[in-house]
């Protein structure tokens, strides 16, 4: 994942910054509690893709 990418994207809901998780190969928002995919090397910012954190998942 390109790092100037990773600087400059947002949640699409409320517009907080983005946790990156390589292993899963998602961006998460701490906020709304949403880990979107990426796929081929390219982030889906959609929530309706969006998987929902479990409340016992910590985030970084």
């Amino acid at each position: 994942m390109d790092a100037r990418l990773l600087d400059i994207l947002v949640c699409p809901l409320c517009k907080s910054a983005l946790v990156y998780r390589k292993a899963e190969q998602e961006l998460v928002c701490k906020a709304d509690r949403l880990a979107f995919p990426i796929r081929d090397g390219i982030p889906v910012m959609l929530e309706e893709d969006a998987r929902k954190l479990d409340p016992k998942e910590e985030v970084e």
